[in-house]
């Protein structure tokens, strides 16, 4: 079985599975849901319940230039009453520097995710127009399934990346 079939194994019984069709249905251009949801759902699935990660929030980048803050907040809105459970993050990866303070002007939503703190963390998935899997993984999978806590090459010397990987070990002593 190859990695991406690996992963959405894991993900599709899971809550990421569940709100992936919703996500998708909110018409957002050039989308992914990443980070933490995919992350810890993955950890906790390899680790079990020794692993105390679990979904904080769902991360869903997007890429709209034209866009505004408005789209980002409607959406949330849609998902947060679809799903009252559960914290929806959505932020527009074209307007991402305009609003956060030292942050680089990204291309596209890959750019964006491609960027985040570490390589387990920037995996992106989605469903397309026909309901199929698409996954971005610009880092490959080995990281994710291994439990590796790596900074992308972006965030090497980076603190927060640091700090981020000892909270990460606190609650997950199986990582690395």
């Amino acid at each position: 079985m190859n990695a991406n079939t690996r992963l959405q194994i894991i993900l599709a019984d899971s809550p990421v599975g569940m709100v992936l069709p919703a996500i998708a249905q909110s018409n957002l251009p050039n989308w992914w849901l990443a980070g933490g949801a995919v992350r810890n759902t993955v950890w906790r699935y390899i680790f079990g319940e020794e692993c105390e990660l679990v979904i904080n929030d769902f991360d869903i980048a997007f890429f709209d230039e034209q866009g505004n803050r408005s789209q980002e907040l409607a959406a949330k809105t849609t998902l947060t009453n679809q799903f009252p459970d559960y914290k929806f993050d959505v932020k527009n990866q074209a307007s991402f520097a305009r609003w956060r303070d030292g942050r680089q002007t990204y291309t596209s939503a890959e750019d964006g995710i491609a960027n985040w703190l570490h390589t387990a963390t920037a995996v992106g998935v989605k469903l397309d127009v026909e309901g199929k899997w698409q996954f971005f993984t610009p880092y490959g999978l080995d990281d994710l399934f291994g439990g590796i806590i790596r900074p992308t090459p972006a965030h090497i010397n980076n603190p927060d990346a640091e700090q981020k990987a000892s909270g990460f070990l606190q609650k997950c002593s199986c990582l690395r």
